[in-house]
């Protein structure tokens, strides 16, 4: 094994730092050097499995050589081939052609080479494969994850516990579960869904805001992999009728991340999705994010005022958080005690005291806000406005000498200062501490690797005739697909806003309590660009679609 951690670093699929970590692991354990690295999040079991294939010169088969049927299926018992990781392929007269998800362990190929009196040709199948098709092969009545009947889900007492404890123990159920979420991973994927239905499971990813279906899973598979997530992430496996939420963290590609879990129950068992928070994928930084210069410039501005609210606003997964974190980690310094209180913590930032509130114990935000106030805060973040005592206390907070940040959920700037009066503040406390609300979403990027140019002036004529900004560019770019963003035409995702400047007419208005729409006008002749029109500078430039920026910002 010491040649094959070598090759693995020739070809750059793990570091020196790595090889000695894994070859370290596997002595102390006495487990073998591939099945720790797998272990450890060093290499994912498909890159293995083409690493191991290259290395001892083993085919690595597709999907599209599974056959229909298994090969001697009478004469070799299904125990054997499922304890053993083999798929029989196929037979002749002379040869047995044998997929196996560990070509290192030629034991069991050899006892089947002289039971059968046949020659044998390897190839290897990767674990997740391999599941996936013994599934296929043999149905729900195979040995080991199918055997669980899911039919009576809901009634507890109908289970074992302890039965399906172990099962979401075993080898098979891991892999898939490890093969779902480093799946994710790769995809760049925000969530993963796995939805129970009436003759599958419907394992789904959300990539760039968009939901994708990734794979379906016989129903045999529905109570092992909900149970292995419920005791990853400490949940009661034993309560189906309840949601339920947890917090998980797992080593993927040897990189610690963290997972929000979320069950509940529906009509063909429990709904399970999984919020990956993955710092090395959060880019904190405005440019990044894609604020246009003028907004970013104007934001840094409200940011250095020694008191007053900033709001940020915009429904949920449009990058409030991200934004608002993005803000903290500018202005942490060792001048300055930063305070959030959040609802959850989403990732940890350095020189910043997070408080998680915890409204089981009383603990909620305005309680949490309270006990945080007698800290001598410099700058506070509350990670979302709720109700009127946690709009009060932020009003005070501000009022006192404190800046402060937080988000609300209205579709666009103005209504943030409507909501804040339906929660019982005056007018007159928002018109003299509100500086300015930012309103955001996030649009789809157009891939650079494969966009390409499209006739716009028929679009124009059709979609957006007496728009502002309907006199745009003949020509635009449209999304087409390739390998670099998965056939979507789409790689990641730039934030559209709009900023609105609490100026003094505006206060005005906010003290008069006016309708948005003569706030918005007001604004807008005081020159704020809104977000339609910052996500059509954006489809002008060639960043993303006119489609893209009408799906986020209006109902065609």
């Amino acid at each position: 094994m010491q040649q094959f951690g070598a090759y693995l670093v020739q070809e750059k699929a793990i570091d020196e730092l790595a090889l000695q970590r894994s070859q370290r692991a596997a002595r102390q354990s006495g487990e073998r050097f591939d099945r720790v690295l797998t272990k450890l999040g060093l290499v994912s079991e498909n890159d293995l499995s083409a690493h191991l294939g290259k290395f001892l010169a083993i085919p690595v088969i597709a999907p599209a050589d599974l056959p229909e049927e298994v090969a001697l299926a009478e004469q070799i018992p299904q125990k054997f081939l499922r304890a053993n990781g083999i798929l029989p392929l196929a037979a002749n007269e002379s040869a047995l052609t044998l997929a196996v998800t560990d070509p290192l362990d030629l034991g069991p190929v050899e006892a089947l080479a002289y039971s059968t009196g046949l020659s044998i040709d390897l190839r290897i199948v990767t674990p997740a494969l391999f599941e996936k098709a013994w599934a296929s092969l043999y149905g729900q009545k195979a040995e080991g994850v199918a055997l669980v009947d899911d039919d009576r889900a809901h009634d507890a007492s109908d289970y074992d516990l302890q039965r399906l404890r172990d099962i979401a123990n075993e080898a098979p159920v891991i892999r898939r579960v490890n093969q779902i979420v480093g799946d994710a991973i790769e995809a760049h994927a925000s969530d993963i869904h796995i939805e129970p239905g009436l003759d599958a499971v419907l394992v789904r990813y959300r990539i760039d805001g968009v939901l994708r279906t990734s794979d379906t899973l016989p129903p045999g598979l529905k109570a092992a992999i909900t149970s292995r997530i419920k005791i990853m992430a400490r949940l009661d496996i034993a309560e189906r009728r309840l949601p339920q939420d947890g917090r998980v963290k797992m080593a993927v590609r040897g990189v610690d991340i963290d997972f929000r879990v979320s069950t509940i129950p529906t009509a063909h068992g429990e709904s399970i999705v999984l919020r990956i928070l993955d710092r090395s994928q959060v880019s904190l930084d405005f440019d990044a994010l894609g604020f246009e210069p003028e907004t970013i410039a104007t934001l840094r501005h409200l940011m250095h005022n020694p008191n007053g609210i900033v709001l940020v606003t915009g429904p949920t997964g449009s990058g409030k958080t991200t934004t608002l974190y993005t803000a903290l980690r500018e202005l942490s310094n060792p001048d300055v005690k930063v305070f959030t209180v959040e609802d959850p913590i989403e990732y940890q930032l350095a020189g910043v005291n997070q408080v998680q509130v915890q409204p089981a114990i009383g603990m909620d935000f305005p309680a949490s806000l309270r006990a945080m106030l007698r800290q001598d805060p410099d700058i506070i973040m509350i990670g979302e406005i709720r109700d009127a005592a946690t709009a009060k206390i932020a009003i005070q907070s501000s009022l006192t000498g404190h800046l402060v940040f937080s988000t609300l959920h209205t579709n666009s700037a103005v209504g943030s200062i409507t909501r804040l009066i339906d929660m019982g503040v005056e007018p007159y406390l928002i018109a003299s501490t509100v500086k300015g609300v930012l309103a955001q979403r996030l649009v789809r990027r157009l891939c650079p690797h494969c966009a390409k140019p499209m006739d716009a002036r028929r679009q124009w004529r059709e979609r957006l005739a007496g728009e502002a900004f309907a006199h745009g560019p003949d020509r635009l770019s449209a999304p087409v697909g390739c390998g670099h963003c998965r056939n979507s035409g789409y790689s990641g995702r730039s934030t559209i806003a709009e900023l609105l400047i609490l100026d003094e007419p505006l206060r005005r208005l906010v003290c008069e309590s006016a309708p948005d729409g003569v706030m918005a006008a007001a604004a807008k002749e005081a020159g704020m660009m809104t977000m339609y029109q910052c996500g059509m500078a954006k489809a002008w430039r060639g960043e993303t679609t006119v489609d893209e920026v009408l799906r986020v910002t209006r109902v065609d």
